[in-house]
């Protein structure tokens, strides 16, 4: 991990030296003559992780390289060490300053600067481990720790920011509210286990058949939000009917026991602006109410949101 590295020197004797001297040392070396190609490099999407910049080079030197890498605020980190004959301190605080994480001056002893790299090494391999701990924490903030999908919050946010979008692109957005028909009867005959997996499957099966710009989250219990961005009604109803049709496709199989699922759907749109999200939100769960009242494993249509209306409460998970 970590063992390419860049060797930005408009000296190619010197950057000779290095390539040779880091690839026995078991770096892969890629090499930059100036400032410009080193850049180039640098913005690749699997560039190395550590350089070594030359200070004095053409087109850029190294250290308008660092404000540029610095400036761009990427990720992941590039750990950059500047090669510099300047040998002041207001020189070398410019450096780091900069942005450079290390410096060595030449004439440089080999054995330093593969010491150094090894150090920034470790360094990445710490930041690796900072960046891998922050996803996790913003996984279990945001997802349901059961089902993988948006918790309720998460999917209420996206429904949120698609509401914005539609009303300043003026285009259609739907919802879908579904239900898993009967599900206390699933708990109460198989247990609480197997209700767990069959909330896990049906999360599974409604997720592949979304598009991938679609939004779908554990709404509370055995309910679930599909946020439809982009959608006219006609959409969104084919789109509820192939969910209602994959969760019901065939039996659960927990413990060999076959339990048959089915859903209820209710679906809203808007095809105006809204001015809150929960205009459709309320819609909706009407509709999932009007498909349950019908004899569920159904999908029901609430009326079309034309214009703004009062907002109404927001509906409580069933």
């Amino acid at each position: 991990m970590f063992e390419d590295v860049l060797i930005a020197d408009d000296d190619p004797v010197s950057r000779r030296l290095l390539q040779v001297s880091l690839g026995h040392a078991g770096y892969r070396v890629v090499t930059a003559a100036d400032g410009a190609e080193a850049l180039r490099v640098l913005n690749e999407q699997d560039c190395p992780r550590l350089a070594v910049l030359d200070w004095m080079m053409p087109a850029a030197d190294g250290v308008e390289v660092c404000r540029a890498i610095r400036g761009s605020a990427r990720e992941p980190y590039l750990y950059i060490i500047l090669l510099t004959a300047k040998g002041h301190q207001t020189e070398i605080i410019e450096g780091l300053e900069a942005g450079a994480d290390d410096y060595i001056t030449k004439p440089f002893d080999l054995q330093e600067l593969k010491a150094r790299l090894r150090a920034g090494k470790r360094i990445l391999e710490l930041q690796e481990q900072l960046v891998s701990a922050r996803e996790q924490l913003r996984i279990r903030a945001t997802h349901d720790s059961l089902t993988g999908l948006f918790n309720r919050m998460a999917i209420l946010e996206a429904l949120d920011r698609e509401v914005t979008r539609s009303n300043r692109e003026n285009t259609p957005l739907a919802v879908i509210m579904a239900d898993l028909d009967h599900f206390k009867v699933i708990n109460d005959t198989h247990g609480h286990q197997a209700g767990d997996t069959v909330l896990q499957e049906t999360a599974r099966r409604m997720l592949v058949s979304l598009r991938t710009y679609d939004f779908v989250g554990r709404y509370g219990g055995e309910e679930f939000l599909v946020v439809v961005p982009g959608s006219d009604l006609a959409a969104a109803a084919e789109l509820a009917e192939r969910l209602r049709l994959s969760v019901s496709a065939q039996p659960v199989c927990v413990a060999g026991d076959m339990i048959s699922t089915t859903v209820s759907l209710g679906l809203a749109v808007s095809a105006g602006r809204l001015n809150r999200p929960e205009q459709l939100l309320h819609q909706a769960d009407e509709a999932l109410y009007a498909a349950k009242s019908a004899g569920r494993n159904r999908v029901e249509t609430g009326p079309r949101l034309e214009l703004s209306s009062p907002s109404a409460a927001l509906p409580q998970a069933r």
